[in-house]
């Protein structure tokens, strides 16, 4: 198996997250370089998903995909009553 290429990073963590990160590492058998990288990974893949919703959203506001003010407001309102709005996609 060919082994990755890595970079190492420095990063200063308050000590109740470290100790938290030595008892999961512990706990799971595991390398604190591991729970790291599990959490690096989690972030990024996250912000990458952010990223994209957005990108998505702002098509959809560039492409007048979009529910105003008001109706959302009305719909909002209609929930606390006996018939409320449906929900509009």
């Amino acid at each position: 198996m060919a082994q990755t290429e890595t970079k190492v990073f420095t990063a200063h963590v308050p000590l109740p997250l470290a100790e938290k990160i030595d008892q999961m590492a512990s706990r799971l058998e595991r390398s604190r370089g591991w729970i790291m990288k599990q959490a690096l990974s989690a972030w990024v893949d996250q912000e990458e998903e952010r990223s994209r919703l957005t990108r998505e959203a702002l098509a959809d506001v560039d492409a007048g995909d979009v529910i105003d003010h008001q109706a959302v407001q009305a719909w909002a309102d209609s929930l606390a009553t006996d018939e409320s709005l449906p929900t509009r996609r």
